[in-house]
């Protein structure tokens, strides 16, 4: 049953032209009432009537695509990749024509923000939405999610994740494009482990993070295949309480400074720790710095290494051994998914490979 406005009027006990006002924006309304009316709007999940010109149809053209950090350049070259595909087509002389308002929804990682952007672009008629990154993994925060999206899918938008797993027993979904971030991460420590490494350190991203656990789980299925503790020794022969993985993880924000702060403890830990991995490419770049900033040489003394490929990583000195993910490349097809251009994967699922990039900054420990 659609909810209608004299439905919220009735709900926070004002006039249909009080919950106009409040929403319209264009007339002072006494805080109290106007949170009342918001309030009503979240109980009912009232859905706002876009632009005149979208009333006649079930969606307008706006596009919203949500992200964490849009200064991350993770981020960034995915929401432009996709933007662009969203954009067009254009014939280049101004006209409309089949475009779409693509708006980028900068969460800052707040699980309450997502939720409220989906709100929003539900109440806008939103054509399409596409998440991008890891997800939170919280049970009642995923079953929010999954309630927004059913219903945005109910209203005709199509909903593409990018870079995000699968939501379990969600059909509204139109394809889930996920990074093969667990293959990805076991080919990293497996490479530092073929030169001789053994003592790693591993620099993760924040706890709750979809992401953060995937790679983590391929950095810890290579080391427990190569038959290590977390102290460097062989399993064999060895006390029940040697193997200790939390030893070497140090969990951080996905930023420069976690990079720096986790290695320098890592580093107070394990003094003997011969290479350090990080959770992604900026992390990589902190963790660099603290090992220089502690007399030791990048890679002859201890090797790093980080994830995503981002641009800056061939440039870094030395150039910086990582995991490529196709970024530009699976944001593009996120947005040509969105906007109904290319068919969805079979299943709707579609694991995108991650590649090893093996540069300058990891190499054999050196001898001691």
């Amino acid at each position: 049953m659609t909810v209608t406005l004299a439905d919220v009027a009735a709900r926070a006990r004002v006039s249909p032209a009080t919950v106009s006002r409040v929403l319209n924006g264009n007339y002072p309304v006494a805080a109290s009432t106007r949170e009342r009316v918001l309030r009503a709007v979240d109980d009912l999940d009232y859905v706002l009537n876009g632009p005149a010109s979208s009333l006649a149809a079930a969606t307008s053209d706006l596009v919203g695509i949500l992200v964490n950090d849009i200064a991350d350049p993770f981020f960034g070259i995915m929401a432009g990749a996709a933007q662009t595909e969203i954009g067009g087509p254009g014939d280049g002389s101004g006209r409309a024509g089949g475009e779409k308002l693509a708006v980028v929804c900068n969460t800052g990682g707040s699980p309450e923000r997502e939720l409220t952007y989906l709100t929003l672009l539900q109440r806008q008629r939103a054509a399409a939405v596409v998440l991008t990154g890891g997800a939170v993994e919280d049970p009642v925060h995923q079953a929010a999610v999954s309630a927004k999206l059913a219903k945005l899918a109910d209203a005709g938008t199509r909903v593409v994740l990018c870079g995000r797993p699968p939501l379990p027993d969600s059909e509204a979904v139109v394809a889930a494009l996920a990074f093969d971030n667990r293959g990805g991460g076991r080919r990293l420590t497996e490479h530092l482990l073929s030169l001789g490494h053994r003592r790693i350190g591993y620099v993760a991203g924040p706890l709750e993070r979809t992401t953060t656990r995937h790679r983590l789980e391929g950095h810890r299925d290579a080391m427990r295949a190569a038959g290590l503790v977390g102290d460097g020794r062989s399993t064999e022969g060895s006390p029940a309480h040697a193997y200790d993985e939390e030893r070497l993880t140090v969990h951080g924000p996905y930023d420069r400074r976690s990079g720096y702060d986790a290695t320098l403890e890592l580093l107070r830990r394990e003094p003997g720790v011969t290479a350090v991995v990080a959770a992604n490419d900026t992390v990589a770049l902190g963790a660099g710095a603290a090992v220089r900033d502690q007399g030791l040489r990048i890679p002859e003394d201890v090797s790093v290494a980080g994830f995503d490929d981002l641009p800056f990583s061939v440039d870094a000195v030395p150039a910086l051994t990582t995991v490529r993910l196709p970024l530009f490349e699976a944001g593009a097809r996120a947005g040509r998914l969105a906007m109904g251009k290319e068919a969805p994967p079979p299943g709707g699922i579609a694991t995108i490979a991650a590649e090893l990039m093996v540069r300058g900054s990891t190499a054999p420990p050196r001898a001691v």
